[in-house]
């Protein structure tokens, strides 16, 4: 499916509603954006997760926590390091 969208000053690209339907995007959800050959490839950063999910072993601390804990606890290791 092909359709014309327009750039806005602001360099804003509105993305057109069958389009969004189709993939079955979410509002505030965040794209990955490339350039391949003179072409700008949007793909959803949930699908990045999704490929790179299992890829890399968890180290032993993190292992059987919930998402969410993980991220929580990361970023506060990661943040007390910055001090």
């Amino acid at each position: 499916m092909q359709q014309l969208a327009t750039i806005t000053s602001k360099r804003q690209l509105t993305i057109p509603v069958s389009i969004f339907r189709k993939l079955g995007l979410l509002e505030g959800e965040q794209v990955l954006v490339k350039t391949d050959n003179g072409r700008m490839v949007i793909s959803l950063a949930r699908e990045l997760v999704e490929d790179l999910a299992g890829s890399v072993a968890a180290p032993k601390r993190f292992r059987g926590l919930p998402t969410e804990k993980i991220i929580k606890l990361a970023k506060k290791v990661y943040f007390r390091k910055k001090r």
